[in-house]
């Protein structure tokens, strides 16, 4: 009996269960995220070559849609797109259109005319590369570099690919998420990602003001100690405040969310002693971090946006091959009902 796949499963999988798009990791099957990471392993290696290029995309178009700011994000999808040989075209929203009252529906009806195969969709409503995928033509796929609150799932991709490159796995680790989880897409996206994958436990670390009413509910245990969420971590992951989607004053002030939350020696000293630190970035030193942490042996900060690339580029090349799939399955169909009514006809 083949298993009921949640709504998000459907949008993004294919019949056969491959990659269509890649909107959450939530719901996706434990195979299908560990074979992102295996893909990603072999594109790790491209970045140190003489030719940093391989052909999987060659005559494929990428359109990033960046309806926020990004520079970290945005980058390692372009450098991802080139390195798989596609054409890239970075839409400026700010001058598209989109800004003079073009409707989004008609800005991507527009460049499915100019033959896209992919949208990279970063959007600061959440929900909305999901109305993008329900509503693009068929073999586009479309890619959720970030919507609102809801989900990051490729930056929560890249760290899961961290974590297993330092710790071999996931089975027994214990990972503390720390900062302003309310309005982080991110944390939920890895939150998912690491109970998919068989994380022992996942913590989320913050001031009450910053910890989303449905934590638990996610999968996670809930801190609001820093000393006891740290206690015996194999993964401490920071994360910033992020200032601009605050609607109002959670916090006294940030030198008191650096006494009480930001993470220093000191305080690491609660974690394992092999704990690595991670953080998606920017990082505000002297506010989630200190700079003798950042910098420290400990962090593997520089190694997540090196590892970004290679995991983009997976899910890049998953999601073209995933609708290249659909493609020729649907091409078959209609050649065997076109072929079934020409033998009727011919009785």
């Amino acid at each position: 009996m083949t298993p009921t796949l949640a709504p998000s499963s459907r949008v993004q999988l294919t019949d056969d269960g491959k990659l269509r798009h890649f909107l959450t990791t939530e719901h996706l099957p434990r195979s299908l995220l560990e074979d992102i990471l295996d893909t990603a392993a072999s594109f790790v290696d491209v970045g140190g070559r003489a030719i940093k290029k391989v052909p999987l995309l060659r005559g494929k178009t990428v359109v990033n849609l960046f309806f926020e700011s990004s520079t970290r994000t945005r980058s390692t999808f372009e450098l991802a797109a080139q390195r798989l040989s596609a054409d890239v075209l970075n839409l400026d929203i700010a001058k598209s259109a989109t800004s003079k009252g073009e409707t989004l529906l008609d800005t991507l009806r527009n460049l499915e005319a100019m033959a896209a195969d992919m949208f990279v969709v970063r959007h600061q409503d959440s929900g909305a590369p999901f109305f993008i995928a329900n509503e693009v033509t068929p073999n586009v796929a479309v890619i959720n570099a970030g919507d609102g609150r809801h989900a990051h799932p490729t930056q929560a991709m890249l760290d899961m690919y961290t974590i297993r490159h330092y710790k071999g796995g996931f089975a027994g680790l214990k990972v503390a998420i720390v900062g302003d989880i309310l309005h982080s897409r991110v944390a939920r996206s890895q939150v998912h990602a690491l109970n998919i994958l068989g994380a022992e436990e996942v913590r989320l670390i913050g001031p009450r003001t910053l910890l989303p009413v449905d934590a638990e509910a996610l999968g996670a245990t809930v801190f609001t100690d820093m000393a006891q969420g740290l206690k015996d971590v194999d993964v401490v992951i920071m994360l910033r405040l992020q200032k601009e989607r605050m609607d109002s004053a959670l916090l006294p002030s940030e030198g008191e969310f650096f006494r009480l939350y930001g993470l220093n020696n000191d305080k690491l000293h609660f974690a394992k002693d092999d704990a690595i630190v991670m953080h998606p970035g920017p990082i505000n030193r002297g506010v989630e971090i200190a700079s003798e942490v950042a910098d420290g042996p400990r962090s593997v900060i520089l190694n997540q946006v090196t590892f970004g690339i290679a995991v983009r580029m997976a899910v890049m090349s998953m999601a073209i091959s995933g609708q290249d799939s659909d493609s020729n399955a649907l091409a078959a169909s209609t050649q065997s009902m076109e072929g079934a009514g020409g033998a009727r006809g011919q009785r």
